[in-house]
């Protein structure tokens, strides 16, 4: 054979080898797309059941339970963190509350919704103040709470906080007597869109808003709460129910021993 034809054939040999090659890239190239596309349409079935679960939860509902009832492999920290960006200024927003999240209407939108939104119960300003005194002071006991205040501290008031859900019993302080301390609950931070209990406002926060008496030391501190378990607290236990109604009752309502 020639040069000539040696040359002819090498450079056919060249241009089938480089189509055979682009072939193979563009068959790499559709894979990826096809496998893209297929994760893409994943990833939108699991946002639909995220929102549904979301949607349809009576309460704020926590990761792990998430994760227990959505699919195999997913990842329910990134779509969490999707669907929250997709709903950020929109009339609902997710939220995480308590460690938990919800849907719940856009702050801004409130004042529209006063008319259609249930009566809230109004509490007494004994309850109220009863109830910032734990929240910042926890954990408290009742005799704590009436140093605080300067008056006793009702039965009623307790009972009241706690029927609304948003006080517990955390413990027993290890002194004489053993009284109960006091602490807030999830419910008390849902209500009031309140990631966790060191959320609370500030003295900063509270002066601005009027609600600090232009009286106080100039080097009041406002307390902070306490989430783990006191070092002169022991966890309350089960068998301390009848003990803890005990403490609601005045020396005159206890009943005696033929009672």
């Amino acid at each position: 054979m020639s040069d000539k034809g040696q040359n002819k054939s090498g450079k056919s040999s060249s241009r089938v080898e480089t189509a055979a090659a682009g072939i193979e890239s563009d068959i790499i190239d559709l894979n990826e797309r096809l496998q893209t596309h297929t994760d893409g349409e994943s990833m939108e079935a699991d946002m639909r059941l995220l929102e549904a679960l979301l949607f349809a939860a009576i309460e704020p509902i926590d990761i792990e339970t998430l994760r227990e009832r959505m699919p195999d492999g997913c990842d329910v920290g990134a779509l969490i963190a999707r669907l929250a960006r997709d709903y950020a200024g929109r009339g609902v927003n997710l939220v995480r509350v308590a460690e938990r999240w919800r849907f719940q209407t856009a702050p801004d939108l409130e004042h529209n919704l006063v008319d259609i939104r249930e009566a809230p119960r109004k509490l007494s300003k004994a309850a109220l103040e009863t109830l910032a005194i734990i929240a910042y002071h926890q954990p408290v006991t009742r005799p704590e709470i009436e140093d605080v205040r300067g008056v006793a501290v009702s039965g009623g008031t307790i009972d009241v906080l706690m029927e609304l859900g948003w006080i517990r019993i955390r413990g027993r302080r290890r002194t004489p007597g053993r009284p109960v301390t006091y602490g807030t609950t999830e419910n008390f931070l849902a209500h009031f869109n309140l990631e966790q209990v060191t959320d609370l406002p500030g003295r900063d926060e509270l002066k601005a808003a009027g609600l600090l008496d232009p009286r106080l030391p100039k080097d009041f501190e406002v307390p902070t709460p306490m989430l783990s378990m006191d070092i002169d607290e022991d966890p309350i236990e089960e068998e301390d129910d009848s003990e803890f109604v005990m403490d609601f009752m005045e020396e005159d309502e206890k009943p005696g021993l033929d009672d």
